[in-house]
Order: structure tokens, then C-alpha cells, then sequence
């Protein structure tokens, strides 16, 4: 997620590190000379001089150059494939990489230019509505988004507009809406209610709730100002489920008693292309459109769709769910076409690659990867586990049914040609903490050290609170995709390992030699954000309301 960035004064900054010399030697500050250019690392970029940062420079430099000075500095980004803190995907297949370049500059927009490109995107809406039981007579209408989060903002907005318009109709006030979501929503959901006015009723989840939406809460927070529920499919926190059936036979018995008709929208950003394909489902209940409440559905292409960043998808189950003022006709460039979205030009070569994993890989080919995911996901939490150092919050590497850890003498539980059906349904992550008898031996210790310690070894396994409520406890996560292969588990088991091996053999002052490094001018003077250790001055507490976006 991009950050809000500061404008930067260069000649401030210069002259800042002029008067400090010792200062401007760190920062590489060069202004003179030049030598003749053979080689990109032979021109006066590679010794005197910096490419500009903060303002376009008078006169260009050679591509070569330029481009082998920005390679050199993106080097020191983390691996994508090691980055195991994101659901986003950093993998594709060779023919839809190749797609993907060769439609790279094509624009979503311009659909009187790309009529192929647009019969591509009305039969991944169609193919997507019908994996998420589209019913008999109902005419599913959707489009593709830049991701999860517009996803999600059109489908609330449309809920509003639903309720404005029905409240309007019967002569009632309609300046008071409200939305209900669990305290582990993704920050998108909470930025949809800020941005277009709308009550977020955040409410707390539990250990006793699985850290996600308590049904209970909702009943007790539901009213006529209630626009609907945001429901999702996988916690980015802990991979639960939230239990989309069984709330929306609360709002049925509510409606029952007061006619009040209250509907849901389900945030999938992750499941929406797991739960459809797993032996496990969600775990038995219904959560889509076969359910009448459930109105609108949102899933990320660039997830485990398994596309690059870039693509989201949202689902209404009927047009009439739709409201039309909210539709745009467009007269562009010689054509016509019908718009619902927050953004006009958006990248159309995603669209293409999520049509070619669909045909390509169908349901049997979808299926085989999240099963893959699932088992690999459960390896990795049973190993941990078995250490006698950690213990899973998350909990599909469990018997169906059962969500407490009994303990290193207590059997694993496994059977041959097992399925995730025979665990508890969730996405494919593993959250894990320091085990109460790990902290009762070495109390000094802080989980925060392992994943300090794994970034050492590049892997970008991310520590942070647990939502609101229960953010005294602190996880680790690790996001379990296509691109995770055994030997790379095997690998990632042994050093969480050796890293905790090391910190139980070493100095805890010693570990501060591997905490990240001083921040860039660019941060600095770019985003108001804290890091870790000044996360305590943040202007908004983790106690009111989503403090982090983590997905």
C-alpha cells in the first residue's frame, strides 16, 4: 500500500549536509567533475556524481547508466519470492509473463480500442460469479478494480446508496449510516467508512471468537442506520474464516422482528479463490451468493488469483443490487460504455493474465495449487509446533473442530490421502508465537529478534499485535503461496530454527546488531509513519479502532 509522501526541499537538504561535512561524505554528495563514458559504471553517476533525487535534473543521462544505477539501487530491496509477510502473488508462469509484457501498455479504459481485451474481462465476471454460486434467474454483474480495495469501497458505497434510497422512500432520515466489521478488517474497510462518511462500528474480536467478527457483537450493534456487514472470508492476522452463514441468520431473525433488511457484503480478498476450490470449503456453512443476504463479493486476481499486482474483482449477485445513478454511461473515443468504478485508466494486461490462469489451469489445476498451499501451510505450523518454542494462533494444521494447541506430548494429528477437509478451513498462513514455556525460560527474549534475525537471511516474516482487544499478544506470520515450494519450506523451518537456536545461545544486546539500519532522507522527509520502536508515538492507538494494514 503506497503512503502519503512529503514534498522534499533538495537545497535544504544540501545545504544542510554542506554545513556538515562528516554528514555529506555519508550521504555521497558529490557535484563535480566528469569522465568519459565507456561502460555505465565509467560515467561520472558511478563516482562524482548522483542521479538526481528530488528534482529533475537540467540535462539527462545515458539510459545505460541511468538504468544500471537504479538496478544497483533496487538491489537492496528484499526478495520478492522471500517475501512471505504479502498474499500478493510474485509469481507467474513464463506464457503469462509473456502475455503480460505484450499487452503491457494496453488501458482498461479504452474499451472501443481493446473490444478482445474487454470479451476477456465479461467472461472472467462471468466464470468469477459462477465459482461464487451465482443463482437461476439472477443476472450477476461485476468488474474488474485495481485491487481488493476499490473492490471493497464500490461495494459499500452501493450498499449506502441502497439503504439512502429505501430510507428515502419511506420518509425516514437517512444521515446517520453505519457499517459493522471485526477489529481485524483490513484497513481498506475502515477507509471506505472514513472517505464516504459512514459510522464504522468497529467491534473487538477474541481468542474465544478465533480473532474475527463475533456474531454475538453483531447482534448486539446492528440497527436500522446499518447500511450492512462487511464479512470476511480469511483474516490477513490469522487466515480465520469469519462465519458469513451464521451471521446472516442473525440478520434473518432480526428482519423477522423488525423488518429491518440488512445485507452483506463478503471481503474474499484472499478467499474468494481459495474457499471455492479446497476439499474444505469454508468448513461446512455457506458463504456466497447461495445465501440470499450475501449481496456483493470482492477477491484479489493479484492474490491467489495468482496474478501480478494490479488486479481486483467485485460480484454483485444481481443488477438491481447495482444502483443505477451509480452507473456511468461514457462517451470515449467513438464508442459508448457503462462505468462503475473509482478509477478511469487502469492496467488491462492483468485482466489477460487472469482469463489465461482460469482456462489454463481450470478447476482441477486451481484446486491442486491451494490443496498445495493448505499442506504446506500445515507442515510448516505442525513443525513449529513441535519444537516446543512456538504455538499457532492460526489454526488449519488442526483436526476439524479443534482449535487449542494440547500440547508437544499430544499427537499430530495426520492420515493418509488427507485433504484440508480433514483440518479447520482458512487461507494458507501460519501465525505463530513465542510458546508460554519458551517466555517462562528466556524472558528477555523478544519475538521481534526472529524476525530481525530471518531478514538477516532475507526472508520478510513480519512481528506485530494481534488486533485491538487482544494486541498483548504478538505474532509472527507467514503467508503460505503457489510459489512456496518443499525445499523452501524445509529450508524456512530450519532457519526459525537456527535463529532461535541463536538468540537462546546469545546476548540480547548482541541482536541489535542486526536491527535495520537508519531511514533515508527519502523516508524521513516523505512519510509521517513510525517504525517499531516509536510505534508508541503514533497520533491514533492501536485501541481505536484498525491500527494496521497487514496484508
Amino acid at each position: 500500500m503506497a503512503g502519503l509522501a512529503r514534498h522534499v526541499d533538495p537545497d535544504a537538504i544540501i545545504q544542510a549536509l554542506h554545513d556538515n561535512p562528516d554528514a555529506a561524505r555519508k550521504q555521497h554528495i558529490h557535484t563535480h567533475g566528469s569522465v568519459t563514458q565507456s561502460t555505465p559504471y565509467s560515467s561520472r553517476y558511478a563516482t562524482q556524481t548522483e542521479l538526481s533525487k528530488f528534482r529533475i535534473p537540467q540535462d539527462g543521462a545515458p539510459a545505460d547508466a541511468v538504468h544500471a544505477m537504479l538496478k544497483d539501487e533496487l538491489d537492496l530491496d528484499g526478495k520478492p519470492n522471500l517475501n512471505l509477510a504479502s498474499f500478493v502473488g510474485t509469481y507467474m508462469e513464463r506464457e503469462a509473463d509473456a502475455l503480460m509484457m505484450e499487452n503491457i501498455s494496453k488501458n482498461m479504459s479504452d474499451a472501443d480500442e481493446y473490444p478482445a481485451m474487454m470479451d476477456m474481462h465479461a467472461r472472467c465476471v462471468s466464470i468469477i460469479a459462477h465459482l461464487w454460486g451465482v443463482q437461476k434467474g439472477e443476472k450477476a454483474i461485476g468488474t474488474a478494480t485495481t485491487g481488493s480495495s476499490e473492490a471493497i469501497h464500490l461495494g459499500g458505497l452501493a450498499m449506502k446508496r441502497r439503504w439512502q434510497e429505501k430510507r428515502q422512500a419511506a420518509g425516514k432520515d437517512a444521515s446517520k449510516p453505519n457499517i459493522i466489521m471485526g477489529a481485524n478488517a483490513q484497513v481498506a474497510l475502515e477507509k471506505f467508512a472514513r472517505y464516504f462518511e459512514v459510522e464504522s462500528r468497529i467491534l473487538p474480536v477474541s481468542k474465544k471468537s478465533n480473532y474475527r467478527l463475533d456474531p454475538e457483537l453483531v447482534k448486539e450493534n446492528i440497527d436500522e442506520n446499518t447500511i450492512g456487514i462487511f464479512v470476511i472470508l480469511g483474516s490477513t492476522y490469522t487466515g480465520h474464516y469469519e462465519p458469513v452463514e451464521e451471521i446472516s441468520k442473525i440478520l434473518d431473525e432480526y428482519e423477522e422482528k423488525t423488518g429491518v433488511d440488512i445485507p452483506i457484503h463478503v471481503d474474499a480478498a484472499s478467499g474468494g479463490f481459495i474457499a471455492p476450490f479446497t476439499h474444505a470449503k469454508v468448513g461446512g456453512p455457506k458463504w456466497n451468493f447461495e445465501l440470499p443476504r450475501v449481496k456483493s463479493i470482492n477477491t484479489s486476481g493479484h492474490k491467489f488469483g495468482l496474478v501480478y499486482a494490479g488486479v481486483g474483482w467485485i460480484i454483485w449477485r444481481d443488477e438491481s443490487m447495482l444502483p443505477k445513478h451509480l452507473v456511468f454511461e461514457l462517451h470515449y473515443l467513438g464508442g459508448t460504455e457503462e462505468s462503475y468504478t473509482l478509477n478511469f485508466s487502469r492496467p488491462g494486461a492483468q485482466i489477460i493474465c487472469q482469463y489465461f490462469n482460469l482456462i489454463h489451469l481450470g478447476f482441477n489445476g486451481f484446486r491442486s495449487i491451494m490443496e498445495n498451499c493448505m499442506t504446506n501451510a500445515r507442515l510448516l505450523s505442525k513443525a513449529l509446533e513441535a519444537s516446543g518454542w512456538y504455538v499457532c494462533v492460526s489454526d488449519i494444521h488442526r483436526q476439524k473442530g479443534e482449535h487449542e494447541f494440547k500440547g508437544v506430548e499430544h499427537p499430530v494429528f495426520s492420515k493418509d490421502n488427507e485433504t484440508s477437509a480433514d483440518y479447520n478451513a482458512g487461507l494458507p498462513v501460519v501465525a505463530f508465537c513465542f510458546s508460554d514455556t519458551f517466555k517462562k525460560d528466556y524472558p528477555a527474549l523478544k519475538q521481534q529478534s526472529v524476525s530481525t534475525l530471518l531478514r538477516a537471511k532475507q526472508y520478510i516474516i513480519p512481528n506485530y499485535p494481534l488486533p485491538p482487544n487482544e494486541d498483548a499478544t504478538e505474532i509472527l506470520r507467514v503467508v503460505v503461496r503457489e510459489s512456496m515450494s518443499l525445499d523452501l519450506l524445509d529450508r524456512l523451518v530450519s532457519d526459525i530454527f537456527a535463529v532461535t537456536q541463536t538468540m537462546m545461545e546469545c546476548d540480547p544486546v548482541d541482536l541489535q546488531a542486526f536491527a535495520p539500519g537508519n531511514a533515508s532522507v527519502e523516508k524521513n522527509h516523505s512519510s509521517p509513519g513510525k517504525n517499531v520502536e516509536n510505534k508508541h508515538k503514533a497520533k491514533r492507538p492501536m485501541k481505536h479502532g484498525i491500527h494496521r494494514s497487514v496484508c
